[in-house]
């Protein structure tokens, strides 16, 4: 992973190898971690403390378990590295929904971000978001008219959220909002926050048409808050590490779009 500075850190990358780790797997102990990670019993117990105070993971006597809901949610700069592959495929093959004159909505997941990446060569259109790093990424791409929401800043998310974010939201009308959550079944989409929440449902409800990008590991798993059930998207793009079976269910709710993570 990389810092805001382009150095390499560390602990970051080492955190979110445990975190990806023990979410897959239920949970571990520490020495398990350690053999994984590389390092000491007492870093990954300072790791795991880490993790434990942001709400990441739940540590026990003896381990290090997933929380119930089995989804994580940290700051920005642990997300932009998390399964960065998958994202990054999502991103291309959702770049297949977007066309040029036409209005976007982007909200502030990293997966989004990867879209803002590729959107000049779709120019001229007008780009919607409460993201500041995608405000970044678009400010300075030619014939794209880039609308930034205002709001409380959240340094967590790096992004502007609260009510001002979302009366904001309500006085535009896109075409299509893309949009991704921490969890989903097949038939809800889910996330921990209930001020994401609000923001997220805010953008669903200023679109025509509302696009989910989720990426294979969120799937199946649920969150404390329901953002929106799952037939109230229009597309859903998810990669190809997604079970076959759970795809053909999804379709039923809602048209789906495989990313390849390797086309080669």
């Amino acid at each position: 992973m990389t810092s805001r500075r382009g150095t390499a850190r560390p602990q970051e990358t080492r955190q979110q190898t445990i975190v990806e780790y023990v979410v897959e797997r239920g949970s571990a102990t520490a020495n398990e971690l350690a053999e994984l990670a590389g390092v000491s019993v007492m870093t990954v117990h300072r790791d795991v403390d880490d993790l434990a105070r942001r709400g990441l993971l739940r540590k026990f006597r003896g381990g290090v378990s997933a929380q119930p809901s089995s989804v994580f949610e940290s700051d920005v700069e642990y997300r932009l590295g998390a399964r960065l592959a998958q994202k990054q495929a999502i991103a291309q093959c959702a770049t297949a929904l977007v066309e040029p004159g036409t209005s976007l909505l982007l909200d502030d997941s990293t997966t989004a971000l990867q879209l803002a990446r590729r959107l000049e060569q779709f120019t001229p259109l007008t780009v919607v978001t409460n993201y500041r790093r995608a405000m970044d990424e678009l400010c300075g791409v030619t014939d794209l008219r880039l609308i930034g929401l205002g709001g409380e800043y959240s340094r967590t998310h790096d992004s502007f959220n609260g009510l001002s974010c979302t009366e904001a939201i309500a006085r535009v009308h896109v075409d299509v909002a893309f949009v991704s959550t921490s969890a989903m079944t097949t038939d809800m989409t889910f996330h921990q926050e209930q001020e994401i929440v609000q923001v997220k449902r805010a953008m669903l409800a200023s679109a025509s048409k509302r696009v989910l990008l989720m990426d294979s590991g969120k799937l199946t798993r649920t969150a404390l808050h329901r953002l929106a059930p799952l037939a109230e998207y229009d597309d859903l793009v998810v990669d190809d590490g997604a079970d076959p079976e759970l795809l053909t269910e999804l379709r039923e709710a809602v048209r789906v779009h495989v990313a390849e993570t390797d086309p080669s």
